[in-house]
């Protein structure tokens, strides 16, 4: 076992994990302290360090909101420890590898958590690789700047470094990467077999980087879990970056907040004093997300992979079947006409014949998953592109057990492809362990080759999963009675959907041309 590793800066010593074959190396320096003048400022080289450092334990945190003080679901599954070490000093990175020695060449999977871009972090006890690593895969768990020290824009900024203005977390997910690129050979991984991938904001975060033209060549393929937010609906949607000119000045208006004239006083601020303000800030103004900086964000990911201006690389995507369901918001069905008219045009009528369009759920009608609407469409898309690859589609929909009934809430899949069930507090049982057992070894199939298929750990073949193409919309469910494959099965509605999202993506596409020329 690999239990000391040489990095470029210095000799990092291990730990044994659970499984005694499994090396976990946690906490290593990939960029210096983002403190004092590096502070909103893109990651710097980390320093070196003399004699051996012990890498036996998770770094602090990313400044953010105290974790577990809360009674949503996410307090009670996963961030649960407030007493949890949290530090402005943030930028580590945890690896897990079963490598004997360096020339095993093992893949890579580089992991970005999600959280909105403000909350989160590695440590989360789903996102143990111990499972994975024991698939002969090198599990990173990469930890970044989050929320107002993470995703800042202000005009100072811009003046000080047009070179890389803003997303400051997004810059130190890429600094992990490279970091991987050149180091990861170390703990018995291939540089030249790298999947990078993640979920919620991760997963935006991982279309963030996929479409970066600076990375092509840095991973190989992708995996973009609960990422692709749109609506077939025209409701506001997460993900799509706005002009650097317009995040400066939020940014302005958070250094008001701040009680500052300038940056450099913002700079000498106590981080808790400025997570604290941002706390509220964000609820009474806006959050600070990703923006088009045309540095590392050039433009709307989503249609930039649409277009096949991307890694050229085969891609995972999917959703949960409950999660942030789209609808149409109006109170009876009067209005529902009305909206329809103005959504669809003289596609209205088609629309109201659909059955599930008179559907009510909660505040609106016709309930959809805009997430899968939204995947399926750009794999579409994809595939009319100058740089088609094989894209392959999931659904989430098991039974999850539990007092709170939660169904397939947002994010709850991460339990079963990291195979971390046994860290949950929920009764789970022999056929959830199935198939998390059976999602990890697709997941680690596809981190290894691009393709999903291959043998169960019980030497039978697993369901096939093909790619999602226009003449073999094929798809993975993985139900309460396992995974199991389906071609064509979508609903004329969900396909009415499906071609309205594309159509919003092309005529986006068409306008940027139009601005172009």
């Amino acid at each position: 076992m690999i239990r000391i590793a040489k990095t470029e800066n210095g000799l990092v010593k291990g730990i044994e994990g659970a499984d005694p074959r499994i090396t976990a190396f946690k906490g290593i320096p990939f960029a210096a302290p983002p403190v004092g003048k590096n502070r909103w400022r893109a990651p710097q080289p980390a320093e070196n360090w003399e004699g051996i450092r012990e890498a036996y334990r998770f770094a602090p945190i990313s400044m953010q909101s105290t974790p577990g003080l809360g009674t949503d679901v996410y307090c009670r599954e996963w961030h649960v420890d407030p007493e949890i070490p949290m530090d402005e000093d943030c930028l580590y990175l945890n690896v897990w590898t079963s490598a004997k020695d360096t020339e095993e060449g093992q893949p890579v999977l580089v992991w970005f958590f999600g959280g909105g871009l403000q909350w989160g972090y590695p440590s989360e006890m789903e996102f143990d690789g111990e499972r994975i690593a024991r698939r002969g895969v090198v599990v990173v768990t990469v930890n970044y700047r989050l929320n107002a020290f993470g995703f800042l824009s202000h005009p100072e900024i811009t003046a000080e470094a047009p070179e890389a203005p803003t997303n400051f977390g997004n810059l130190d997910q890429q600094a992990g990467l490279r970091w991987v690129s050149r180091n990861i050979a170390a703990f018995g991984g291939d540089s030249d077999n790298i999947t990078i991938a993640g979920q919620s904001a991760g997963a935006g975060s991982v279309l963030t980087q996929m479409t970066c033209p600076d990375n092509f060549g840095l991973f190989h393929k992708a995996v973009v879990m609960s990422g692709m937010i749109r609506s077939p609906y025209g409701e506001d949607c997460v993900g799509i970056p706005k002009p650097l000119s317009e995040a400066e000045k939020v940014g302005e208006r958070f250094f008001e907040y701040l009680g500052v004239q300038s940056l450099e006083e913002a700079r000498q601020l106590d981080a808790k004093f400025i997570r604290d303000r941002y706390d509220e800030f964000m609820w009474k103004d806006e959050m600070l997300v990703t923006v088009k900086d045309d540095n590392i964000c050039v433009g709307d990911p989503i249609h930039l992979f649409a277009e096949g201006k991307y890694g050229d690389v085969p891609v995972m995507a999917g959703n949960t079947s409950d999660e942030f369901p789209n609808l149409i918001r109006v109170k009876d069905k009067k209005e529902l006409e009305e909206r329809a008219k103005e959504l669809f045009g003289e596609r209205a009528g088609e629309f109201l014949q659909f059955p599930q369009s008179q559907e009510k759920m909660d505040e609106g009608f016709a309930p959809v998953s805009g997430i899968e609407c939204t995947v399926k469409s750009s794999f579409l898309l994809n595939q009319e592109s100058e740089h088609p690859n094989n894209c392959y589609y999931y659904r989430f929909a098991p039974d999850i057990p539990g007092e709170d009934n939660p169904g397939t809430f947002h994010s709850v899949d991460l339990w079963f492809f990291f195979e971390t069930l046994a860290k949950c507090w929920r009764p789970f049982v022999g056929r959830h362990y199935d198939l998390s057992r059976q999602m990890c070894n697709y997941w680690a199939n596809f981190i290894k080759t691009g393709n999903p298929n291959g043998m169960d750990t019980d030497g039978t073949p697993m369901p096939q999963w093909d790619s999602y193409e226009k003449t073999k919309r094929a798809e993975m469910v993985f139900s309460p009675e396992g995974a199991y494959a389906q071609t064509g099965c979508e609903s004329d509605f969900v396909q009415f959907l499906i071609e309205e999202i594309r159509g919003q993506i092309e005529k986006s596409l068409m306008e940027a041309d139009d601005e172009g020329n």
